[in-house]
């Protein structure tokens, strides 16, 4: 075997065991539920379970099997029922969905074909499909998809029924802030082979020096801010953020409830009490705002996060992680649903920066103060509904993935949005501050 067939081997070996990854995750979030959970809607903010499941087999048979194997459709009969942008997740219920078993029997039969495909295609024949990038956005969007997924679990009533160990402790302290330096850096990505069109092209971006907290803001400290009257006080709101809090009724993070003097929250079926230097997560945008100004601080910009999270201030180069280009490991962040929950500030030193920023790749979605946008030379690939037709919308970006996000599927690159009302995802935030001459 050639050196050139050996990587296209090792390649196919790979990717199929990340298609199978994410399978397994997604039949652990699907058979932990009887089939009326399944076919239930447990908030209009979400699908069904049972749509998500055929959802992911439906876009892995567009993609996969359709235009990069070049196979006749299995179900072209139901390709609208799971067009995303045809049905608002608040109507999918009332849709001819598939059951629970046909479901299953469906998403089976795809991916059967899938890996013939995989085992067949040229992946150097043409760009779709160029170091396996076709198979690695269909893992990237079922991985997505199971963390949607997880999120309906959290948002779901009755007793518990996903399990996991919790996350390590904290191994050592992390306080305060990091000074990042001003100066240019690289944004974004041309050497990710499964990056998405949202992450490219690589570019120069130069950043005015700024600090950062070292950790994400914990529940101890968003619990001050509520204790000195933060939701009842217009001054650290935006005009939008206390318009929405007063709205929505906003009073403490969501699934928070008032237990004694201090706090619990509800988390997958389970009711204990707040702990206190794990990060705070379920907190919108503007929530993320009010703590910041009341801290006497701002949200990071996108291009602030990625610089904290990337920058190697000793080679002046941008790393694919915070610790460096290797893989994550659990050794350096809580990503894949390998715990259910944040792990405390701390519980992973060796995920840090090079700067001593902590945990910015999993535990909780970051909330950053920056709209969704295209990088300099951005080109629509392979479709424009991945990103394109975001664009400009009313967005906020979120970074670094949560304990729900599966490495796949973040990157210190990695760019999520969503509206700045939205806490149903496992969003959390860090605070950022401008520094004056004087302090450089």
């Amino acid at each position: 075997m050639t050196q050139d067939s050996e990587h296209r081997h090792d390649m196919r070996l790979t990717t199929a065991a990340q298609l199978e990854r994410a399978r397994a995750r997604t039949t652990v979030l699907t058979d932990a539920v009887d089939d009326a959970d399944l076919i239930r809607q447990h908030s209009p903010l979400m699908s069904p379970l049972v749509w998500d499941l055929a959802h992911v087999g439906n876009q892995e048979e567009l993609w996969l099997v359709r235009d990069v194997g070049g196979r006749e459709p299995l179900r072209q009969d139901i390709d609208k029922l799971y067009d995303a942008f045809r049905h608002p997740r608040r109507d999918r219920p009332a849709l001819p969905l598939l059951g629970p078993a046909e479901a299953r029997a469906y998403v089976h039969e795809v991916r059967d074909k899938a890996l013939d495909v995989l085992d067949r295609v040229r992946l150097d024949e043409r760009r779709l499909v160029a170091d396996g990038f076709a198979f690695g956005m269909i893992v990237q969007h079922e991985q997505q998809h199971d963390e949607t997924m997880l999120a309906t679990h959290q948002l779901r009533n009755g007793p518990a029924v996903l399990h996991a160990p919790a996350p390590p402790q904290t191994r050592v302290p992390v306080t305060g802030e990091v000074l990042v330096p001003g100066g240019p850096f690289t944004m974004g990505t041309d050497t990710e082979a499964w990056a998405l069109d949202n992450e490219r092209p690589a570019h120069t971006v130069d950043v005015a020096a700024f600090a950062i907290d070292a950790a994400p803001v914990t529940n101890s400290r968003y619990a001050e801010f509520i204790a000195d009257g933060g939701y009842d006080d217009p001054r650290w709101w935006s005009e939008r953020g206390w318009t929405h809090r007063q709205k929505a009724g906003l009073d403490a993070p969501l699934h928070w409830h008032r237990d004694g003097d201090g706090w619990a929250y509800t988390r997958f079926g389970r009711t204990e009490p707040v702990i206190g230097d794990e990060p705070v997560v379920h907190v919108c945008f503007f929530e993320a705002q009010a703590y910041a100004a009341w801290a006497g601080k701002r949200l990071p910009t996108e291009a602030e996060w990625e610089k904290a999270a990337r920058f190697d201030p000793a080679t002046g180069r941008s790393r694919r992680y915070p610790w460096g280009d290797d893989d994550p490991t659990p050794r350096h962040a809580n990503l894949g649903q390998r715990h259910l929950a944040p792990a405390p500030v701390g519980a992973y030193p060796d995920g840090a920066s090079p700067l001593g920023v902590h945990q910015l790749i999993g535990d909780v979605w970051e909330w950053v103060d920056s709209g969704f946008h295209g990088y300099p030379g951005f080109t629509v690939f392979p479709y424009a509904e991945y990103s394109q037709v975001f664009f400009g919308g009313d967005y906020r970006m979120l970074r670094g993935g949560s304990f729900g996000t599966d490495a796949a599927a973040c990157r210190g690159t990695f760019r999520n949005w969503d509206h700045p009302i939205r806490r149903q995802i496992f969003s959390g935030f860090r605070c950022a501050r401008d520094v004056t001459p004087d302090a450089l």
